[in-house]
This record gives structure tokens, C-alpha cells and sequence, in this order.
């Protein structure tokens, strides 16, 4: 308990650094597991249909849903991968960093 606290102005920190970084595996991870999990659902929708358990129609209407959603997933995952601040766009030739900030009225 002592140590703990001794040394908890380093621990604290890191712990908060890993739990961060497990967050993000997560999540990472759960977008992931949902594309391919839609995939999966065109994989047995294209099974039914080759087996004649749904009509051509149905097929399509439910193929087209699925396929939407696939492309508005990775369509999400391409614009939040493009919102992540890249650190170099920030440091001056100098090497010090710089930023302009703008007052509206």
C-alpha cells in the first residue's frame, strides 16, 4: 500500500497510458469483428440463395442492404483514421512546435 502510493505520480500515469491503449484495441477490435460479421451474413445469404431458399429478388434487395452497410463501415473507419492528428503537422522547421488559434466574434 505504501509503495502504491510512493509510487503512484509514475504508476498513475502508465496505468492511465495502458487502460487508454486497451480502449482502443477494443473498440479496434469490435469494428472489425462487425465488418466481418456482415460479411458473413452475404456469405449465407449467397448460400441460401444458391440452395433456393430465398427468390432472386430477395436476394438482391437484401444483398444491396448488406453490402451498404459494409461500405458505409469502412467509409466511417477511412474518415475517422483521416481525422487523427498527425504531430509533424505541427512542428515548424525549427523544431518547435507551433499553432495558430482563431477568435471568431
Amino acid at each position: 500500500m505504501l509503495f502504491e502510493l510512493l509510487t503512484f505520480p509514475i504508476s498513475g500515469p502508465l496505468g492511465g497510458i495502458v487502460w487508454l491503449g486497451e480502449q482502443l484495441l477494443e473498440r479496434a477490435t469490435s469494428e472489425l469483428d462487425d465488418i466481418q460479421n456482415v460479411q458473413k451474413q452475404l456469405l449465407a445469404l449467397q448460400l441460401a440463395f444458391d440452395m433456393g431458399d430465398i427468390s432472386e429478388e430477395d436476394f438482391e434487395i437484401q444483398e444491396e442492404e448488406l453490402l451498404l452497410k459494409i461500405q458505409a463501415m469502412e467509409e466511417e473507419m477511412e474518415a475517422e483514421q483521416a481525422e487523427e492528428i498527425e504531430p509533424e503537422a505541427f512542428i515548424s522547421e525549427d523544431g518547435l512546435s507551433s499553432f495558430s488559434i482563431t477568435v471568431l466574434d
